[in-house]
């Protein structure tokens, strides 16, 4: 007979599997949808035939090169800009003793409170101010400043070794080539793990760059694709699951090829 414990392991996994195919359903039937003809989006037919076409409709009724770049530059520029500004705050926040230094670091760790939507009037009106509207610039300027990569990183630093530092400065090491030679080089799970979320949200965010842009130029994926997907727009179900895969391909793809990176540098940057 199974043993209470048995059944309790046994109800766990159930339950699992269970979430894990509520959550991937609507992955599916996109995928479903998309490589099948218009006729099959809503029944299911194991011998439906196998089909392209409705990617070939997606890319050339909508700029997706134009929105690929976008956001390529977009998530390029912002994790460059994060990882400079948050390193050197990170590394302040460690190591140097100056006037102020705790409230200065709480009033950081504040930002995470913060939901982002609750500043985007704001943010509006100081990016209006710049003149970075319906910019690649004012879409990722707001962000540049993470508290969580200050956090994440200056808990980094603060577990190395304060005597790996003072060889350093024996040698002769200015305070940025310690920081580039001894923190940096030891961090570099965090660097990935950090960069890992960074990308994945700015790929995927979708309210403040609707509000931001208004032409194609400018326009990432997220605001391209739900413009492309408007009810306005006439476009097929078939043709919009499979514009929506086009959208999260690259994410998708890298997933699955770096999935083993991924895990571990998470568990090694000590998120859970």
């Amino acid at each position: 007979m199974i043993g209470y414990h048995g059944i309790g392991v046994w109800l766990e996994k159930a339950a699992a599997w269970l979430l894990a195919l509520l959550w991937i359903s609507p992955l599916i039937y996109a995928f479903w949808a998309a490589f099948h003809p218009a006729i099959y989006a809503t029944r299911f037919d194991l011998l439906a035939p196998l089909t392209l076409d409705n990617f070939r409709e997606a890319w050339s009724q909508a700029p997706f090169a134009r929105y690929y770049l976008n956001t390529f530059l977009l998530v390029t520029g912002i994790l460059i800009g994060q990882f400079v500004l948050c390193t050197l705050a990170a590394y302040a926040f460690a190591r140097f003793e100056f006037s102020g230094r705790n409230i200065a670091f709480a009033l950081v760790l504040v930002q995470l409170m913060i939901m982002p939507e609750v500043l985007i009037v704001e943010n509006y009106s100081t990016m209006s101010k710049l003149g970075l509207v319906d910019t690649i610039s004012g879409i990722g300027l707001p962000y540049i400043a993470s508290a969580f990569g200050i956090f994440l990183l200056r808990q980094t630093f603060k577990t190395v070794p304060q005597e790996l530092e003072d060889a350093a400065r024996v040698e002769g090491c200015s305070w940025l080539q310690v920081l580039l030679k001894v923190y940096v080089p030891l961090a570099r799970s965090t660097y990935l793990a950090y960069g890992l979320v960074s990308v994945s949200y700015h790929w995927n965010n979708f309210l403040w760059p609707l509000i931001i842009t208004n032409s194609v130029e400018t326009r990432p994926l997220t605001v391209g694709l739900a413009i492309f997907g408007a009810p306005e727009s006439g476009v097929e179900w078939s043709i919009i699951t499979a514009g929506t895969l086009l959208a999260v391909a690259p994410l998708l793809l890298g997933f699955l090829l770096f999935q083993r990176q991924f895990v571990q540098s998470f568990m090694r940057a000590g998120i859970k």
